[in-house]
């Protein structure tokens, strides 16, 4: 199940688990869309992969038998951080963001 982070993990925005403007890589690192876009220019500072529109997870359960939604599995409360200077992130985007994400 995905973490629902609640922050970028660059500009420390907040990304409440209805945000459209969270992107997550695979790995589920999570930065807003500017900064995935402007910054990151689709690299993640971490596995080197692309970034996707992160799902919104429903607030509640719509099938009752079911325990699913908010509700019942909530978003992360735990703001993560990059643990890469700045420096080093435009280093590391510089070096690879010229390849598509398929072929990283």
């Amino acid at each position: 199940m995905l973490e629902l982070r609640p922050n970028c993990e660059l500009c420390d925005k907040d990304l409440p688990p209805q945000s459209r403007e969270a992107r997550i890589c695979s790995y589920e690192c999570t930065y807003c869309a500017a900064c995935a876009e402007t910054v990151l220019h689709n690299v993640c500072p971490t596995c080197g992969g692309g970034f996707a529109p992160r799902p919104i997870r429903p607030r509640q359960s719509w099938r009752p038998e079911e325990k699913l939604g908010l509700t019942n599995q909530p978003a992360s409360t735990r703001r993560v951080h990059s643990p890469f200077t700045r420096e080093d992130i435009a280093a590391h985007v510089d070096r690879i963001r010229h390849l598509a994400p398929e072929d990283r």
